[in-house]
C-alpha cells in the first residue's frame, strides 16, 4: 500500500527525477516566474520554499546545502543575496501556482509558478521596457524627421 508516501515521481527514475527539480527551482530563481505543467509546478514547490527557507538561514552551512540540491553557483548566490532577504517578514508560501488553462498540443494543464512578492517585480521591469521603447521611439521620430528635411533638401538640389 502506498500510504502516506508524498514523493511525486512524474513517471521519472530517482536521479532525474532530482536533475529536474533543481533544474525548475535554478529556473525560478533566474527568471522569477517559470511556465510548466501543474504536476510539475506542484512537485516543484516544496523545494523551491525549502531552499528559500535555507536562504534566510544565511549560514555557510545553509549555503553549502543550497549548492548540494541545486547546483548551480548562480542561482544560490542570487537566491540568498536577493530573494532570501526580500522575503524574511514572511514564514513561509513564498511561491504561487496560477493555474492557466490547457497546452494546445497534448492538452496537458499548464501552470505559472512564480514568487509570491515577484508580481511587483515583474510589474516594474515591465514599466521600465515600456520607458526604454517610448524614449527610442522618441528619438526616432527626431532623427527621421531630420533625415526627411536633408532628403527634401537634396532633392530640391538636384532639381535645380
Amino acid at each position: 500500500m502506498r500510504h502516506q508516501k508524498k514523493t511525486i515521481k512524474l513517471g521519472r527514475t530517482a536521479e532525474h527525477r532530482k536533475a529536474l527539480l533543481a533544474n525548475q527551482v535554478c529556473s525560478l530563481i533566474e527568471h522569477q516566474r517559470i511556465r510548466t505543467t501543474l504536476a510539475k509546478a506542484k512537485a516543484v514547490r516544496p523545494l523551491a520554499e525549502k531552499m528559500v527557507t535555507l536562504g534566510k538561514k544565511g549560514s555557510i552551512h545553509a549555503r553549502r546545502t543550497a549548492f548540494a540540491v541545486l547546483r548551480q553557483k548562480d542561482a544560490v548566490k542570487k537566491l540568498f543575496d536577493e530573494i532570501a532577504p526580500r522575503t524574511a517578514d514572511r514564514r513561509g508560501g513564498y511561491t504561487r501556482i496560477v493555474k492557466l488553462g490547457q497546452r494546445k498540443s497534448d492538452a496537458a494543464p499548464v501552470a505559472y509558478l512564480e514568487w509570491v512578492d515577484a508580481a511587483i517585480l515583474v510589474d516594474q521591469e515591465i514599466d521600465q521596457a515600456a520607458e526604454k521603447k517610448t524614449r527610442k521611439t522618441k528619438k526616432e521620430g527626431e532623427q527621421s524627421s531630420g533625415a526627411e528635411k536633408k532628403s527634401k533638401k537634396a532633392v530640391a538640389a538636384a532639381g535645380t
